[in-house]
């Protein structure tokens, strides 16, 4: 039985999600979409509907893509605050929408790590006027923070400007780790969706949380909610634990079933007689035709008439979906496979070409595997692309050795094994084969900023020979993606840098620093593996091509041509050592974990 009484303080509960939007949401706000596993989606489309042209809104969100491109496309939103914005399903990519982001369009820009937005967050949730991090310190992002903008990079000669969002400061402690001060985001509204709520607002999220409760306690006047079910008082009296966001934050809240569809939502046993809430997938078809139809102006706008405007609202919306779509994305109540290890693959029968990219992979795993054998690193971070894959490979390569490492994720996965044949990182069936659930400050800051026992495995847009990685902005100033998580792990531990090698990818000077590459100790090409040299008094000495893997075909044949052809780089490969051949085995693993092939 509740133990509360009177509904003075209940927040209201109203009918859909466009009254909901339509109520609470006011041209000009800062509006803060939550960065959990299950985004606000539904209320993401009923913004786009309703102030298409006119919202000026100031949007913050961790990462721009999926339901977002949706409000870009509204015209609703004049200035973004995030970590990311591209495309991260079936590869992560560039969008068109973003080409000219670093000239203003499609509105002003804000850009930001991982780590640090969630710090800004944090700051503002706890009243303190500033955070402290370690992150974006040295990058260009921090200089674009500091004075002219996404496009800014210092110029020779000159040193850290100094802003009101961040502000490098001196440790009074005299360490040695340089950190700023960020300061601290309060949105006006913070949008939400749960996996389910009483109706006093008691709000339940299910891990993976991302930034879990700080944004709603950092928002100024509060939370409007989405969840796919509201359940009665009794249920949340009787699991407490469950509760992510208090109901005194809540202003108000509607039931939306799969309001965070195209993402996933993990379900939850909620006590109702009308049974559990039911959790979903990804859906990779909507995603997989996001991406093609936003190609192209005209598949864009088509897209755009289709699933926001003609739909009216979140239940047209559902309904158009179809039924059989819906039923195949319905997770099961139980984890789908075992949560024992997976076995290694069988061999393969068909000798299909080992591709570059499946080449930079293998030989990836094979460096991750050396760095944890020699015991220095207990724990991997893997970021999105190939560099999960390789982090993923490493980690069942050693199991076979009877070695246990736990793969990290940035959004609050901890000791993954990958559910099979899911490429995804985020996917919820890889939440279901995890041995913790948590979020952003659990990973980027406990696992990986505190513990100098985690290696990072990161790809590049851009890779220069002091280690720098550009995921950001282009020479001729087309926007790749962003940083993400990337900048809070490359500034804070050890990191291996992933990528097919070419001269426009192995560059002299990368033309956007995202992440420093001070900590940078291998680059993994498809012909080799770059290994950094120790420079005096324990500093980074220069690369030198330290492996070699002929690429056959009419690739170099020689060391010293593969690095002169396929980079920029003025490096030794004097006294480089013979790579194996990628392995029937290797490859049998890479493929049982990419039958797709999306990253071939």
């Amino acid at each position: 039985m509740s133990t509360h009484s009177g509904t003075a303080s209940r927040p209201a509960v109203v009918p859909d999600v466009d009254s909901l939007v339509s109520r609470y949401v006011t041209p000009g706000m800062h509006l803060h979409l939550a960065m959990t596993m299950a985004r606000p989606n539904a209320m993401v489309y009923a913004l786009a509907r309703q102030f298409a042209g006119r919202g000026e809104f100031t949007v913050s969100t961790s990462a721009t893509h999926t339901a977002m491109h949706a409000l870009t496309m509204s015209g609703a939103v004049k200035h973004l605050i995030t970590c990311f914005l591209g495309d991260t399903y079936p590869t992560p990519r560039p969008n068109p929408l973003y080409r000219d982001l670093v000239r203003g369009t499609p509105f002003t820009c804000e850009l930001w790590s991982l780590l640090s937005f969630t710090q800004r967050l944090m700051a503002g949730a706890t009243g303190l006027p500033y955070a402290v991090t370690s992150s974006l310190v040295g990058s260009d992002l921090e200089r674009g923070l500091t004075t002219e903008g996404p496009a800014a990079r210092p110029r020779a000669g000159e040193g850290p400007g100094t802003g009101a969002k961040f502000l490098r400061v001196a440790d009074p402690a005299a360490g040695e780790r340089p950190f700023a001060l960020v300061e601290r985001m309060r949105p006006d509204l913070t949008l939400v969706h749960g996996a389910c709520a009483d109706r006093r607002g008691n709000i339940v999220l299910v891990p993976p949380a991302g930034e879990g409760p700080w944004a709603a306690y950092a928002a100024e006047q509060g939370v409007i909610a989405t969840v796919e079910r509201i359940v009665p008082d009794d249920f949340v009296d009787a699991h407490p634990e469950r509760v992510v966001i208090p109901g005194q934050r809540v202003l108000a809240l509607c039931e939306a079933p799969l309001g965070a569809h195209p993402q996933s939502l993990r379900g939850v046993a909620s006590g109702d007689e009308r049974g559990d809430v039911v959790g979903y997938r990804d859906d990779y078809t909507f995603l997989t035709e996001l991406v093609e139809r936003l190609a192209t102006e005209d598949g864009a706008k088509e897209w755009y008439r289709e699933w926001v405007e003609e739909p009216m609202g979140h239940t047209e919306y559902v309904h158009k979906l179809g039924a059989a779509r819906r039923a195949e994305l319905t997770l099961s109540a139980e984890p789908l496979t075992p949560r024992e290890p997976l076995a290694p693959p069988p061999l393969p029968t068909t000798a299909e070409p080992v591709t570059r990219a499946e080449r930079t992979v293998v030989l990836g795993a094979r460096a991750i595997v050396e760095q944890v054998t020699s015991g220095a690193y207990d724990t991997l971070l893997a970021g999105i692309g190939v560099s999960h894959l390789a982090a993923w490979l490493a980690a069942a390569l050693l199991r076979e050795r009877g070695i246990r490492v736990p793969v990290c994720a940035e959004l609050g996965f901890y000791a993954t094994d990958p559910e099979p044949g899911d490429v995804f990182l985020f996917s919820q069936l890889h939440a279901t084969r995890s041995q913790q659930l948590g979020g952003i400050p659990e990973i980027l800051g406990g696992m990986v900023s505190a513990n100098p026992r985690c290696l990072g495995v990161l790809a590049a847009g851009e890779v220069d020979a002091d280690g720098n990685v550009n995921t950001s902005l282009l020479a001729d100033g087309r926007w790749l993606t962003g940083s993400g998580g990337a900048n809070d792990i490359a500034t804070s531990t050890d990191c291996l840098v992933l990528s097919t090698a070419s001269p426009r990818k192995f560059v002299e000077r990368v033309a956007y620093v995202t992440s420093p590459g001070a900590r940078v100790r291998e680059v993994v090409s498809h012909f080799g593996r770059f290994r950094r040299t120790e420079g005096a008094a324990g500093t980074p000495g220069p690369f030198r091509l330290a492996t070699w893997l002929p690429p056959g075909g009419d690739g170099p044949a020689r060391p010293d041509e593969a690095v002169a052809k396929l980079t920029r780089w003025p490096v030794s490969s004097a006294g480089c050592t013979p790579e194996p051949e990628v392995t029937e085995a290797e490859i049998a693993w890479l493929r049982s974990l990419d039958p797709q092939g999306f990253y071939r």
